[in-house]
């Protein structure tokens, strides 16, 4: 797809924003009020907060709604932001989606979604069992033979095992039960298989997120073509091929309708969202407006689009099934927002997050030549996404909008993915066969929060059971 402006970003958008001149002049007084005060750290606390306020003036999108807080009234630059957007918060434009991080940390979570963990993400079912709902292929887990659906019973932190009861029983945190982001830190996993429990060792490493979680199915039916089958982690640089890979065996084996997996994606690279938009939707709408970016008062001169163009790979669906749940956000929407007025789409499962915002980002260095040492960076809401039609904030999910059919479905975690016999998935074969929601499909019973409604400051004290999905960032459901 050709941008009518090109950059390359998250969605949370990897674009630099340089200070703006006058900038320079805060920065002069901050210089001398440092020349006056020789405990003052030029990378602490006290210049972040400056940082986030200077920023957070200028370029947030509603920057006019922020509330008025002294930054001297917070420890942290993190608790000063979370209370400048708290007046966003209880309608869902920004329950915490700006964050701070740093530049390493970010560059590597966008690049190759890497981080330091054990390889799996769980969840709890009906029963509140304790499963792996994705196990990274290459991961510590993974070589473990860990699948999805494999029941975690009880977990050693070094002073023997402890039942998940236990766990939730006294509350224990997230961070006391798995550690830091520590390569090396090793954690005990006692875990039901099919009809044996094992008992093993995990110590974290650092790990690349494969893009997709399966490769790509060709589920055959009767008298009709294949549904071709895609599940997608993450919009990572490294998922351009795969989906590439994908599209073109699904054309190549006559695929109409599609199952696209998007239960766990809470996002990424625009970019590679936009080249997943022209792999399926740049032959049906080929030069027709796709999505575009809107700044607040202060920039609109930075508005820009994006037009669907077809590539080597693309295919032409006629009709495909979303699989979604409170955890798919961001550019996950984007893409389902964008297809929608020129193929016919469903949502199967849960509606989604309703992030229909995003981030740049903005480095401490490079705002100031005071901070040039610094390497603080923010990710602050800084624009809205619509589609070709301009439609967008929904920010309470698709669903909620008005514009999309939901068929109810289960995330049946002891289901491997791609059996087409998974709750959802069925749910999505049966639309596709059917061109109705099967009258068995039913909701999602989670002790899950579905929508995020504390502070990110309080993330580390987040309990076993009792997590909300964290699209932004590293989600405390991933390990």
């Amino acid at each position: 797809m050709k941008t009518l402006f090109f950059l390359a970003f998250l969605m949370t958008v990897s674009q630099r924003v340089e200070a703006a001149p006058g900038n320079f002049f805060d920065a002069l007084a901050k210089q001398t009020e440092a020349a006056r005060n020789p405990a003052y750290d030029v990378c602490g606390e006290e210049s972040k907060k400056a940082f986030v306020s200077s920023v957070a003036e200028s370029w947030y999108l509603w920057y006019e709604e922020l509330a008025e807080v002294e930054p001297e009234d917070f420890d942290t630059a993190q608790a000063y932001l979370d209370a400048l957007t708290a007046p966003l918060a209880p309608d869902g434009r920004d329950p915490g989606f700006s964050y701070l991080t740093d530049k390493a940390a970010d560059d590597a979570q966008g690049s190759t979604g890497a981080y330091v963990g054990f390889g799996f993400s769980y969840g709890f079912d009906f029963q509140n069992r304790f499963l792996f709902s994705d196990v990274l292929q290459g991961g510590p887990a993974g070589d473990a033979n860990f699948q999805r659906g494999n029941e975690v019973l009880a977990i050693d932190m070094g002073a023997g095992y402890e039942t998940i009861d236990e766990l939730s029983e006294r509350q224990a945190t997230i961070s006391e039960i798995f550690g830091g982001n520590e390569a090396g830190l090793e954690r005990g996993f006692r875990v039901r298989q099919d009809q044996s429990v094992v008992e093993v060792i995990l110590a974290k490493r650092e790990l690349d997120t494969p893009p997709l979680a399966t490769e790509p199915l060709l589920l055959e039916r009767a008298g009709n073509s294949p549904v071709g089958y895609l599940n997608l982690r993450s919009f990572i640089l490294t998922a351009n091929d795969a989906l590439s890979d994908a599209t073109r065996l699904f054309r190549d084996a006559g695929v109409t309708d599609l199952v696209i997996d998007l239960r766990y994606n809470g996002g990424g690279l625009v970019s590679v969202a936009d080249r997943m938009l022209d792999l399926l939707g740049g032959l049906v709408a080929t030069g027709q407006d796709s999505w575009s970016i809107v700044h607040n008062a202060k920039h609109s001169d930075e508005d820009f689009g994006a037009y669907f163009a077809k590539f080597p790979d693309s295919m032409r669906p006629l009709r495909i099934a979303f699989i979604t749940t409170g955890g798919t956000a961001s550019a996950s929407e984007l893409v389902i927002n964008s297809l929608s007025p020129h193929i016919e789409v469903v949502l199967i499962g849960e509606d989604t997050l309703g992030k229909a915002v995003g981030q740049y980002a903005f480095d401490q260095d490079r705002w100031s030549a005071e901070w040039s040492t610094c390497d603080t960076r923010l990710r602050l809401i800084a624009f809205q996404i619509v589609n070709g039609e301009g439609a967008g904030e929904y920010y309470n999910g698709l669903v909620s909008s008005g514009g999309f059919t939901l068929c109810p479905a289960r995330d049946d975690l002891t289901r491997n993915f791609g059996d087409p016999a998974e709750a959802s998935l069925n749910a999505a074969l049966g639309w596709l066969n059917n061109g109705f929601c099967s009258a068995n499909t039913t909701s999602s019973a989670s002790s899950r929060a579905r929508k995020i409604d504390e502070q990110m400051s309080a993330r580390s004290e987040w309990h076993l059971t009792q997590l909300p999905d964290a699209p932004f960032g590293q989600s405390p459901w991933v390990q």
